[in-house]
C-alpha cells in the first residue's frame, strides 16, 4: 500500500516507556521515571476527588462549551473566556496553530533543539522547517533567520523554558523579539513549564494577559500535565486574542476533551497546597 510521500520524512514521536512495563522487564520493585517529566508527586488531591465524584458522568459527552474551566482560566489570567481555548493536551493547540497558518508553501522557525511535535505536525503538511545552528534559544540568531526568510516564515515557536534542554529566555528578551516580528506571523509561546521557571526567577515569567494585550499575533500555551499532575488526563489550554481563538475553533473537533479531564483540571487550578508543593 502506498502512503503520502511526506510520511517518509517524519519520525514517529517516541514517548517514555510505561513504568509497569519497565518494572516487569527488569524485575524492579521501584521505578522513578524521568522520560516524560510527569509530576513526581502524582495527582492533585482535589483533582483526584473531582474525578472520583464525577466518574458517574463517564457515559456522557462533555459540556462542549467547557464554560466552567474556561471561566476559571479567564479569572486566573484576568482575560475573557473568548481568549481561551481548551485542548487535548497543549500539543493539540500546537497542531491548531500549524494548520491555521501553514501549508506546503510556508515555513516555521524554532531553535536548534525543542519539542519534537512542532516539527512532526509541520511536516504532516509539507511545511519547511527552519532551525537555528544554536541548540538553545539564541534570540539574535532566531531574528536573523527570520529576517532572511520572513516571506516564508508564518509561525515561530518559543518554548519557555525549552523542552528538553531547560534553558529559558527572560521576558524582556521575548517581548523585544516579538516587537520586531511582522503581525502576520503567529508566535507560539509554549509555557508548559513556565510556572517552574517563574518560581525560580521572576524575570522568566510570561503573563498571558500582558502578552495578548500587547501583541495580536501571539498565543500562550499552558498545560495541566506538569504542575497540576494530570498528564494522564490530556488537557491543556491556549490564551490569545479572539481572532486567533476563533480561527483555532474552526479546526477543533467536537468533544475534544473528556468530561472527567475538565472536572479534574477545574479542581486542580484551586489546589494551592499541591501547586506549592510541586
Amino acid at each position: 500500500m502506498e502512503f503520502n510521500p511526506f510520511l517518509k520524512n517524519i519520525k514517529t514521536y517516541e514517548s517514555g516507556k510505561d513504568i509497569e512495563l519497565i518494572a516487569k522487564e527488569f524485575d524492579l520493585k521501584e521505578v522513578i521515571k524521568l522520560a516524560s517529566n510527569e509530576n513526581p508527586y502524582g495527582v492533585s488531591p482535589k483533582a483526584k476527588e473531582a474525578i472520583i465524584n464525577n466518574v458517574h458522568l463517564a457515559y456522557l459527552y462533555p459540556d462542549d462549551t467547557m464554560s466552567e474551566l474556561k471561566q476559571a482560566l479567564a479569572d486566573k489570567f484576568k482575560v475573557q473566556k473568548e481568549n481561551i481555548i481548551i485542548g487535548s493536551g497543549s500539543d493539540q493547540i500546537i497542531e491548531y496553530a500549524i494548520h491555521a497558518k501553514l501549508d506546503h508553501s510556508k515555513a516555521y522557525l524554532q531553535c536548534g533543539v525543542s519539542f519534537a511535535m512542532y516539527e512532526i505536525y509541520a511536516k504532516q503538511l509539507g511545511v519547511k522547517v527552519y532551525k537555528t545552528q544554536s541548540l538553545t534559544h539564541d534570540i539574535d540568531e532566531l531574528y536573523e533567520l527570520y529576517k532572511k526568510h520572513k516571506n516564508d516564515i508564518k509561525v515561530i515557536f518559543l518554548c519557555l523554558p525549552n523542552n528538553p534542554l531547560g534553558e529559558c529566555l527572560d521576558k524582556t528578551q521575548v517581548f523585544e523579539f516579538i516587537e520586531k516580528i511582522d503581525e502576520d506571523c503567529l508566535i507560539v509561546i509554549d509555557g508548559a513549564y513556565n510556572e517552574f521557571a517563574s518560581f525560580k526567577d521572576k524575570n522568566k515569567h510570561i503573563n498571558p494577559q500582558e502578552l495578548i494585550n500587547k501583541f495580536i499575533n501571539v498565543v500562550y500555551l499552558g498545560t495541566f500535565s506538569k504542575l497540576y499532575g494530570l498528564g494522564g488526563m490530556r488537557i491543556g489550554y491556549g490564551v490569545a486574542c479572539k481572532e486567533i481563538i476563533d480561527a483555532f475553533y474552526k479546526l477543533r473537533a467536537p468533544f475534544n476533551v473528556a468530561n472527567l479531564s475538565l472536572k479534574a483540571a477545574y479542581a486542580a487550578l484551586n489546589d494551592e497546597e499541591f501547586i506549592f508543593k510541586t
